[in-house]
């Protein structure tokens, strides 16, 4: 009996430690966790712009999205029809993807991958996105009837590629783009940095006079003009111009971008800062660079 009790009291005690033991651990992990905040594990996207399109989101890197404001925004200082922007866009896809690249098919450069030997310009000029631009749109309206024409028509008609239909695998994300970029949907793009670049802008000066100058030369319209009595006929004047400064934000320094009551602000796009967020009052239907 002697023997038994001693193997119970000592089985008891091992009982009694390891209950103490796993409180311990209980309570300690409990302070853990109503003292300290988790630890965030989420990592910034890369750098980058959102379309958010009628067909839903789609994904730009920074330099395509230059690219694409400003080929729609030219349109305006033609006072083009949404559907020429459509035609350029389905060019500048199947031609370069909206990088301004200065090597083509033989003497080709630029966006649209014009060529200087057949007097689009020479290389310098067809480099500079406005100038190319232009000089694609000057082509179309030439084109007659060339709005009753199918996309990747139109755009073989200015062209003159090895290959027209290409353009029309293009037609359905172009035309929605144009909406996008015309202003036609409003907020329909943001974009967001890396956060060493959201720090240099936010400890920088704004180069708003560059971005108006700039502004006033894709879109044929000082920005101080708005709002106008009547937009053009390519779309929205204010949102596009607005649409145009967020995605240029990191050449001009911007830290945000407000039209009406809608303001973007530069962020690293981990907190979902980089959304046009609602504000109180409105500017008026001024585009306002800070």
């Amino acid at each position: 009996m002697p023997s038994k009790r001693r193997k119970f009291s000592a089985f008891a005690k091992i009982l009694f430690i390891l209950t103490f033991v796993c409180g311990l651990f209980v309570a300690g992990g409990y302070y853990v966790l109503t003292t300290f905040e988790p630890l965030d594990t989420s990592e910034a996207p890369e750098p980058g712009c959102r379309l958010d399109l009628s067909g839903g989101g789609y994904d730009m890197d920074v330099d395509q999205s230059r690219s694409a404001a400003t080929v729609g925004g030219v349109a305006f200082s033609r006072n083009l029809p949404e559907e020429a922007v459509t035609v350029a866009f389905a060019t500048v896809w199947q031609e370069s993807r909206f990088y301004n690249i200065e090597y083509g098919d033989r003497d080709s450069v630029g966006l649209f991958q014009q060529r200087p030997s057949q007097e689009w310009g020479d290389a310098e000029e067809i480099m500079d996105p406005v100038f190319a631009s232009r000089a694609f749109y000057d082509e179309l309206t030439e084109v007659n009837g060339w709005q009753d024409l199918p996309v990747y028509e139109a755009a073989q008609r200015v062209q003159r590629s090895a290959d027209g239909f290409a353009y029309d695998q293009h037609e359905t994300l172009s035309q929605q783009m144009a909406e996008a970029f015309s202003g036609s949907t409003g907020a329909s793009v943001t974009c967001w940095f890396d956060e060493d670049t959201v720090e240099v802008l936010r400890a920088g000066d704004a180069d708003t006079a560059g971005a108006q100058e700039e502004l006033a030369r894709v879109f044929g319209t000082d920005p101080s003009r708005l709002p106008l009595d009547e937009d053009p006929r390519t779309g929205d004047l204010g949102w596009a111009m607005a649409l145009w400064a967020v995605v240029h934000a990191e050449e001009y320094g911007l830290t945000s971008v407000t039209y009406d009551d809608l303001r973007w602000q530069a962020s690293d796009g981990l907190d979902g800062a980089q959304a046009w967020t609602e504000l109180d009052e409105s500017t008026g239907g001024r585009v306002v660079l800070r």
